[in-house]
C-alpha cells in the first residue's frame, strides 16, 4: 500500500471511530433520559427513578400529580418514593409508554409535548383560570402561591382530561380574589381564593366529571346533589377530603 493510501486508510478509520463515538454518546444520552431543550419551561438532565431526589424530581411530580391513584394525593417534596413511581407508571400507561416507573427519554418527550413555555399543560391556560385580575393577588394566599396552586391543579385536570378520552373541559371559574369571590356570592373559605379551586361546566356530564376526579388528586369534589352545585362541578385541594355529590353516588 502506498504512503498516500495508508494515510487515507488511517484517516478513514479515525473518521469512522469519531462517528461511532458520537453515535454512542447520543445513545448514552438517550438511555439516561437527557434531552435537548424542549421549550421555554423546563428540561430534565437525567433519568429519574425511585430513591433519587432534587428539584428535577419535584418538577416531575408536578406534572404527574394527576396520577396518584383513587383518593390519593401525590406529595411535591422532590423525593422519588413509591408513590411517585406509581404515579409515573400510571402516566406512562395513559400515554402508551413502557410502564417501568422510570422517567427517561420517552416520558420526558411526552411531557415536553404536553407543556407550554409557561409550564402550563397545553389544554389549559392561566388566562382561563384567572378571569378576576392579572396579578393573582387579593386571595387567601400570596399571589405566587395562588398561581402555583393553579398550575398544579391544571396538571391534575390534564390527567383527568386524558382519562375521559381527551375531551375538552370547560372552566367557568378559577382563581378569585376576595372581591371577586364576594361578587359571585362565594363562601369565605372557597378554594377559589387559594388558586386551586375550579368549576367545570358543559360536557361530559357533571356526574362523570365528579366521579372521575376521585382518581386525580382532588380532595375537594362537590357536584350534583350538594347545595348550590347542580349546575357545575367544583374541584379543589382542601387539607382534608371533602367529597359530596350525592346524586352521583359520591
Amino acid at each position: 500500500m502506498s504512503r498516500r493510501a495508508t494515510l487515507l486508510h488511517r484517516l478513514g478509520r479515525t473518521i469512522t471511530a469519531g462517528l461511532l463515538a458520537a453515535v454512542a454518546s447520543l445513545v448514552a444520552v438517550t438511555a439516561t433520559g437527557t434531552a435537548a431543550q424542549a421549550d421555554g419551561c423546563y428540561t430534565w438532565g437525567r433519568a429519574l427513578s425511585q430513591g433519587m431526589s432534587g428539584e428535577d424530581v419535584r418538577q416531575l411530580q408536578i406534572r404527574v400529580s394527576g396520577y396518584p391513584g383513587y383518593g390519593a394525593v401525590l406529595g411535591l417534596d422532590g423525593v422519588f418514593g413509591p408513590a411517585t413511581r406509581s404515579a409515573v407508571i400510571r402516566f406512562q400507561q395513559a400515554y402508551g409508554l413502557a410502564a417501568d416507573g422510570i422517567a427517561g427519554a420517552q416520558t420526558f418527550a411526552t411531557l415536553y409535548n404536553l407543556q407550554d413555555d409557561d409550564c402550563t399543560p397545553v389544554n389549559f391556560t392561566y388566562a382561563e383560570w384567572n378571569r378576576c385580575n392579572s396579578t393573582w393577588s387579593g386571595g387567601a394566599v400570596a399571589a405566587g402561591t395562588a398561581r402555583f396552586n393553579a398550575l398544579v391543579s391544571m396538571w391534575k385536570l390534564q390527567a383527568m382530561r386524558r382519562a375521559l378520552g381527551s375531551v375538552p373541559l370547560t372552566i367557568s371559574s378559577g382563581f378569585r380574589s376576595t372581591a371577586c369571590n364576594n361578587a359571585v356570592g362565594g363562601i369565605s373559605t372557597s378554594r377559589h381564593l387559594y388558586g386551586d379551586g375550579v368549576d367545570l361546566v358543559g360536557s361530559p356530564s357533571f356526574c362523570r366529571l365528579a366521579q372521575q376526579a376521585r382518581n386525580h388528586g382532588f380532595t375537594n369534589i362537590l357536584g350534583p346533589g350538594y347545595a348550590g352545585h347542580n349546575d357545575h362541578v367544583h374541584l379543589g385541594s382542601t387539607p382534608s377530603r371533602h367529597w359530596s355529590a350525592p346524586s352521583c353516588g359520591i
